[in-house]
Order: structure tokens, then C-alpha cells, then sequence
């Protein structure tokens, strides 16, 4: 499959860039080839490939929205590509056919007339043998080109004698001007160092066929179009019999005999034809051979060939393409394929493609958007394999071995410093196209399952990342909660998971979940079926959070699996959230959230309908309460939330009623108001949690309000200051309220029976901490949490959620239910509360 050089095109690269500039552009354009197939080569042999070649290869590596798109590029390169050796083939047969400039009839062979729409025919009848060709198959398309083959390298043999025993001559050059027809004479010297030296140096003039001056980047472009065959044995991917095999060498050998040949070819015109004869006669070979038809017949047989390889390498892609269903509907027609399954359709809408680039006229009109076509595919083909190696997948192992990641991304760099050079608009134009290309399909293509080398890229980096950070390094400056949120079944916690979302802060997320089953009672892991729907629930939910599943004989035991094993390295839960425990009757919240109503998409089947209220439940009171405190033991803060499925964010924050929406907080221990301290490490950690949510783009709209439970006598609005002055060290913008509650700490006394500062409290005082709940749960009576729960309620106006202060469950486990049940008193009616409670220090007042 090697593409073979097209001997006029170094004549038309040296007569206007000289010796020197052609061996440079040589040099360059074939060490981004010999790069790009390096990784053509690794990619090729490293599985089964199919029809598509460089799209096939692409697609499969890095996605289908890279290779969707690249996949169109190439295919447009590939018809541009065809269009461009067919007006190539068209000059050179107006060249030689044609009448001359001037003349009205012809003479001799010279019957042809010249004209835009004549040569448009022209084109139209040799697109057509090409059409043939390859609706006929991929196997006359290898006899024909194997007979090109043997044509052009009789031609290649015929010039290099002909430089050498040709003699001296001029060569009439008839060019038409404004004022009719100019004629020159080219020289065609034999070999001499003064016209080896004349044409070191570059000497950029006006090309002959478009009037345009030529420069650096636009012969180069030209030049290139006439190495990109590169890709033709792996367009044909689908219908070679061992393509990773053939691939590999195939390609790097039409590569080096290509570049030996044009700088050879290079040499020998540069010592042996003056710069008029190279400029203005693109033709010259014919002139000099020692047998021109040959000549004549070999350019056409290589022109012609290449302009076969395009088309048929266009509809090989655009087959693939279709097959994909990549673009829907859009090619369905191009998946339709002959009983020998060559894709006829695919071929006849290339051909229909290229037939309409011919309008362009002439050759060297399209020849840099072919070339930064061509380049863009090349770049990404050296990104697909560089992704492959830098993702380090065990299964990218390809035979040949000869590539580093070095040799990738020299081609990707050469490739886009080129772009730029030939063309900046063209090469930007080029991206934008690619760019409007990948955001169409990454939004509206169907997912694939090729695997998607994103996903072995991020795998790579997180694992880098996360094994970079270090927990010893932690600083309470940069402490974000990390949220395990357990759930017994999402169709009553919707609402819940929804909130923790905005309470992350762009913390780790887990949604936990414990499955009440003995594996060793079971033939299969239960959990593996219910991880796609939990999956899919996130998703549609669109709440940033991963799922851990887990099997225990019981919930207690389950969540403290999770405690233990969820998270990675410095990315580990340090917040346990849970639903409260009371009995009330768990409501569908997954059909009334907005994620299912406003798209009218069904709930997810995979979960169990909600568990009716009289059935008993998998939890007991004790062992609710017991894994509260195995999350504080394990130095894990506790959120308990009661009532957020009865929270409607949406209404409540987007409401236009004046004032906005309040977030109450409570930082004092209601169940302790013997020790009530607002600068404590739970009630910092409750402020801090507040703060956070006030934070989440949803919430901004909402205030703080901070309640400063104050006694007579006891200099409330120095407490007041001190409060505020500690908000204002912790950058947290709240109002704060003063609530008098004499009347509910008498109750606390009455029953204490004793006045403050008595025995009891100075008992109180000697022991550790401020929690101590073993005596709250024997002092504090059930009409003082109901008078603590009135008070809260009292202040209006009703916020949106309320942060409740969380007591440390009491050491005793006998007093668990007692414990549990003061807090329902507590929140009792109070709408969505969330009961704190922090072990660890969160707020810093440092830079």
C-alpha cells in the first residue's frame, strides 16, 4: 500500500523554495509521517481492527466523541484530498492535451480545449473512473494499483537514466498573460555546479495555474498533500487480511522509500534544470525523459491512483461512521453494502462529496485545507496513542514496540506548529469545526461501550493524587466535610441526599447503603445487580456522590464497615448523616422530585417499594443510638435529619415573598442549659456546618439567624458581643437574636431540685467535658424538653431548616431509648431539623 511520489511535485517544491528550504520542508513534513506512524504502527498491532483505519483506531481509543469527529475531518480530507489529485490529474493532461493560450483550434495531440467548465468535465470523467473502481471492490482496487505500482516505478526508473543521459536543451514554455500568450525558455543544463548553486537558494515566484505567490507555507502545503498517503493501507483496515501485520510494514516502508526518492529527485533537478524550466513548466519531466509518453502515463497512473485512494478511504470512514451510529439517522444510507460487502452507498456519497470540491478549480486552491485536514488527524492519532501510554492500561501492550511517549508527542507539537505555519485562519477555522463537532456529539450520541480512555486517564491521575495526599499534612484551614450519608431506600430520602449535596461543600460524598444477608447463605454477591441502579439514581439526581453497598448481619455492624473501608487514602468520610428515628410513615419523595417530574422519566425500578408503617422495622431504637455513638467513638461527626423530605428547596428559596428565606441555628446544648457555652467544639462545628450551607449556590439567598439563649442578670449583651465579635473572626455573616429563657431553666431546676451552683452542678463541673448526658438524662425532665421545644418553635418567622445542638449519647446504654426519645421531643414539629454534633475542630481565624 505504499503511496508512491508524484516526481513533478519536487520539481514545483524546489523550483520556488530552492535545494536547501525543499531538503528542510522534506525533513519536516516527513518527521511529523515517520512520528504519526509510529503510533499508527502501535495502535495497529495491538488488537483487531476493522474498517475506518485512522478513525477505527481513534474512535476506539479515545472515546467516540473524539473519534466521531476526527472521524468526519478525516473523511473530508480524504474527499478533499481526492478532488485535489483529480485537478491535479486534469492539469497535467490540459498540459499535455490541451490547446494552447491564444489558439482557437489545435494541433497534433493538442485538441483539447481549456476552459473553467471544460476542465470541470474533465475532472467529472476521471471522478467517474474513479467511482467505478471502487464500486466494483476492494480487490480491483489492489490489482489496479499493483499495476500503477509496476507503471510508476518503470517511470521513477526512466527518470533518474534520463538525468543523466539526456543532453543539454531548451524547452519552449508558452504561459498565457494579459496581453495573450508569453513564451520562456526553460533550460534543462545536464549536470552543473552553477545551476546546482542557482538553485540553493530559495526564489518564491507567482504559481502559473492560480496567479497566487507562492511563499514558505504554501508550497510546503502543497508538497505534503503529496506524502499523505500514509494512511491508504490503513483506511483499507476492513479489507486487508491481516492488517496488523501488513500495517505496520506496509507503512514505514512507503515512508522511507518516499523520503529517499523525493530527496533525490530533489538533487538531481536542482543540478541539472534552471529555475525558469522548474517555475514555470510543472510538467518538465516529460520534456527531458528519453521516453516521454512513459512519463506522461506514469504521472497519470500515480495521480490517478491517488485520487482512488482517497475516495475509496473516504468511504471506508464514512462506513464506519455510519455503522456507529455515531450521527443517527443522518448516514443511515451509507450503511447499505453490495453481497460481497463493499459499502456502495458510502462510495457513491464520497463520490457526490468530491464532485462538488472539484468546483474549487484548481489545485492549489485547496491544497493547504487538505493539508491542515490531513495534520489535525495526524495530531490525533499520535493523542490517541500517547492517551494509551500515559494511561498505562495493562492491556496496551502492541507488538511493535518501536514508540515512547516522546515520539507522540513530538508528532502532536510538529503537527500543530505546522497547522499554524501554512495557515492560522484555516488551522483555527479547523478547530472550531472539531470543537462545535465534539460538543455536538459528546451532548447528543448514544454511549458506546469501546471503553473510553477518559476514564483510564482519570484513573491514573486520581491514583497519583490521591497517594500525593497526605492526611499528616492536614490543616483546619483547608477541613471540608466529607459526607457518608446512610440510606435504607431512596425513595424516601430523595430530598435528604439532595441536601447533603449542598452541604459537602466539595467534599467527598458517600451514599451508603447496608444490604441485612449472610453471603455465605447466597450463590452470588446480592449487591452487584442494585450498583446500576444506584448509579443511575445519582446521576439523576445529579448529585455529586459515589455509592459504597455493603452486606451485614446487621445495620449496625454494616455502617461501621463503611465507617472503616469507605473513602481512599486523604479522601475518607469524617461526617456520618442519618435519618432520624421516629415513627412516622416514610413518604415516596422519588416520584415528586423535580429530577423524574419535569423530564417524565420513570422512576428506577431497582428499588423496593417503601416499607408500610405497619411493618416492623430492620432497626431497633438501641441500635440507632448505638451507631451514633460508634460514629463519635470513631471521631466521626454525626448529623441526624428529621423531617428534610418535607423540605421543598425549590419553593422555598425561589419565592419572591419578602424577607428571604432563614437558616436557624441553635449552638447551645438545649438538653445541658447548666453548661451552655457557645465556643465549644460542637457548637463551632454546628456553626460551621450552617455556614457551609449558606455557601452552596442554592442557599445564598438565605440568612442565618443565630439565637443567643440569655438569664436574667447574666449581662446579656456582653455575651451578645462576644458572640458577635467570634462571628466576625470567623468571617460568618449572621444576625443574631436574643431569646430570654428564664422560664424554661426554672423547669430545669425545679426538677433538679436545687438552685444553680448547688451540689449537683458542682458534680457536674468536676467531670470532663460538656456533654456529660448520664445525669442530663436523670435531671432533664420531659416537660422542660417539650418547654425547650416551644421555644424554638416560637421564633418566627418559620425558616427554611433549623441546626439543632446534638448531645453526646450517654455512656449507659440502658438509657439509649430514653435518650432518643427526649430528642423526638426536641424536634418534635419543628419541619426539616438537623441535630449536630462535632468532635473535631473546623473554623480557624488565621490566613
Amino acid at each position: 500500500w505504499a503511496h508512491w511520489p508524484l516526481p513533478s511535485s519536487a520539481g514545483f517544491v524546489v523550483g520556488h523554495a530552492g535545494l536547501y528550504q525543499a531538503l528542510a520542508m522534506f525533513a519536516v513534513a516527513y518527521f511529523i509521517i515517520g512520528m504519526t506512524v509510529l503510533s499508527v504502527c502501535a495502535i495497529a498491532t495491538n488488537g483487531a481492527l476493522d474498517a475506518g483505519g485512522a478513525y477505527y483506531m481513534i474512535s476506539r481509543a479515545l472515546g467516540p466523541e473524539f473519534g466521531g469527529s476526527i472521524g468526519i475531518m478525516f473523511f473530508l480530507a480524504n474527499v478533499c484530498g481526492s478532488a485535489l489529485y483529480v485537478l491535479g490529474l486534469v492539469e497535467a493532461v490540459v498540459d499535455s492535451f490541451g490547446i494552447p493560450p491564444g489558439q482557437e483550434a489545435g494541433t497534433g495531440v493538442h485538441v483539447l480545449p481549456q476552459s473553467y467548465w471544460y476542465e470541470l468535465l474533465y475532472g467529472t470523467v476521471l471522478l467517474a473512473l474513479c467511482l467505478i473502481v471502487c464500486l466494483v471492490g476492494a480487490s480491483i482496487y489492489a490489482k489496479a494499483t499493483f499495476l500503477i505500482f509496476l507503471i510508476v516505478a518503470a517511470v521513477l526508473g526512466t527518470i533518474l537514466v534520463s538525468f543523466f543521459a539526456t543532453r543539454p536543451l531548451k524547452v519552449p514554455i508558452h504561459l498565457p498573460n494579459s496581453s495573450g500568450t508569453e513564451t520562456d525558455n526553460g533550460v534543462f543544463t545536464g549536470f552543473s555546479l552553477k545551476t546546482l548553486r542557482d538553485n540553493l537558494d530559495g526564489a518564491y515566484g507567482v504559481d502559473y495555474t492560480t496567479g497566487q505567490m507562492m511563499s514558505f507555507s504554501s508550497v510546503f502545503a502543497v508538497m505534503f498533500n503529496g506524502c499523505t498517503g500514509i494512511m491508504a493501507g490503513s483506511n483499507m483496515s476492513g479489507d486487508l487480511k491481516r492488517p496488523s501485520y501488513s500495517i505496520p510494514r506496509g507503512t514505514i516502508s512507503a515512508v522511507l522509500f518516499t523520503y529517499l526518492v523525493y530527496n533525490l529527485l530533489a538533487f538531481l533537478m536542482c543540478a541539472t534544470c534552471n529555475r525558469i524550466l522548474l517555475q514555470k513548466d510543472y510538467g518538465f519531466l516529460r520534456d527531458i525523459s528519453i521516453f516521454p509518453p512513459l512519463v506522461t502515463v506514469g504521472i497519470y497512473a500515480a495521480t490517478l491512483s491517488a485520487a482512488m485512494s482517497n475516495l475509496i478511504g473516504a468511504s471506508r470512514i464514512l462506513y464506519a461512521l455510519a455503522r456507529d451510529d455515531l450521527f443517527g439517522r443522518a448516514l443511515a444510507l451509507a450503511k447499505k453494502t453490495s453481497a460481497s460487502g463493499n459499502p456502495v452507498m458510502a462510495v457513491v456519497l464520497s463520490w457526490l462529496v468530491v464532485q462538488v470540491v472539484l468546483f474549487s478549480g484548481k489545485l492549489n486552491t485547496i491544497a493547504s485545507v487538505v493539508t491542515i485536514f490531513f495534520l489535525l488527524v495526524y495530531a490525533t492519532v499520535n493523542l490517541a496513542c500517547l492517551a494509551l501510554e500515559w494511561a498505562s492500561a495493562p492491556n496496551f501492550r502492541p507488538t511493535f514496540r518501536y514508540f515512547t511517549w516522546h515520539t507522540c508527542l513530538l508528532g502532536i507539537a510538529g503537527c500543530c506548529v505546522m497547522m499554524f505555519l501554512i495557515s492560522p485562519v484555516s488551522a483555527s477555522a479547523s478547530l472550531g469545526f472539531l470543537l462545535l463537532l465534539l460538543l455536538a456529539l459528546h451532548y447528543l450520541s448514544p454511549s458506546s461501550t469501546w471503553g473510553y480512555i477518559s476514564q483510564a486517564l482519570i484513573f491514573h491521575q486520581v491514583r497519583k493524587y490521591l497517594l500525593m495526599l497526605d492526611v499528616r499534612k492536614d490543616h483546619v484551614k483547608f477541613w471540608r466535610p466529607q459526607m457518608l450519608l446512610m440510606v435504607q431506600n431512596p425513595r424516601g430520602s430523595a430530598r435528604l441526599i439532595d441536601f447533603v449535596n449542598d452541604l459537602k461543600k466539595s467534599g467527598l460524598y458517600v451514599l451508603g447503603h447496608v444490604e441485612l444477608q449472610d453471603l455465605d447463605m447466597l450463590p452470588s454477591d446480592p449487591l452487584q445487580p442494585q450498583q446500576d441502579s444506584w448509579l443511575s439514581l445519582v446521576d439523576k439526581l445529579n448529585v455529586k456522590a459515589f455509592v459504597s453497598l455493603t452486606l451485614a448481619p446487621s445495620v449496625r455492624h454494616g455502617v461501621r464497615q463503611l465507617l472503616f473501608t469507605s473513602g481512599l487514602g486523604g479522601m475518607r468520610p469524617n461526617t456520618l448523616v442519618l435519618g432520624f428515628y421516629d415513627d412516622e410513615a416514610p413518604q415516596d419523595g422519588l416520584t415528586r422530585h423535580p429530577a423524574f417530574t419535569s423530564t417524565r422519566e420513570e422512576v428506577p425500578l431497582g428499588f423496593p417499594p417503601l416499607r408500610a408503617p405497619s411493618t416492623p422495622k430492620l432497626l431497633s431504637a438501641r441500635e440507632y443510638v448505638g451507631i451514633v455513638a460508634d460514629a463519635l467513638k470513631m471521631l466521626r461527626n454525626v448529623l441526624l435529619a428529621r423531617q428534610l423530605e418535607s423540605l421543598d428547596k425549590a419553593w422555598e428559596l425561589r419565592r419572591a415573598a419578602s424577607p428571604p428565606p432563614t437558616i436557624h441555628v441553635w449552638p447551645v446544648n438545649l438538653l445541658r442549659p447548666d453548661s451552655a457555652r457557645y465556643a465549644d467544639t460542637c457548637s463551632l462545628f454546628l456553626l460551621q456546618m450552617a455556614c457551609v450551607l449558606n455557601m452552596a449556590r442554592a442557599w445564598r439567598r438565605a440568612r442565618l439567624r443565630l439565637f443567643l439563649c440569655v438569664e436574667a442578670g447574666t449581662m446579656p449583651h456582653a455575651q451578645e458581643e462576644k458572640l458577635r465579635q467570634l462571628l466576625k473572626d470567623l468571617r460568618i455573616q449572621a444576625q443574631i437574636q436574643l431569646v430570654p429563657w428564664d422560664a424554661i431553666t426554672r423547669l430545669h431546676w425545679q426538677t433538679c431540685q436545687g438552685p444553680p451552683g448547688g451540689p449537683a452542678e458542682e458534680e457536674e463541673e468536676e467531670e470532663e467535658g460538656v456533654v456529660n448526658f448520664p445525669t442530663n438524662t436523670a435531671q432533664v425532665s420531659d416537660e422542660y424538653v417539650c418547654a425547650a421545644n416551644k421555644l424554638v418553635l416560637e421564633q418566627s418567622p418559620a425558616p427554611a431548616v433549623r441546626f439543632l445542638y446534638l448531645p453526646r449519647p450517654p455512656a449507659d446504654t440502658s438509657l439509649y431509648p430514653l435518650y432518643l426519645h427526649q430528642l423526638e421531643l426536641l424536634t418534635r414539629g419543628l419541619g426539616p431539623t438537623v441535630l449536630v454534633h462535632g468532635v473535631s475542630a473546623v473554623t480557624s481565624t488565621q490566613l
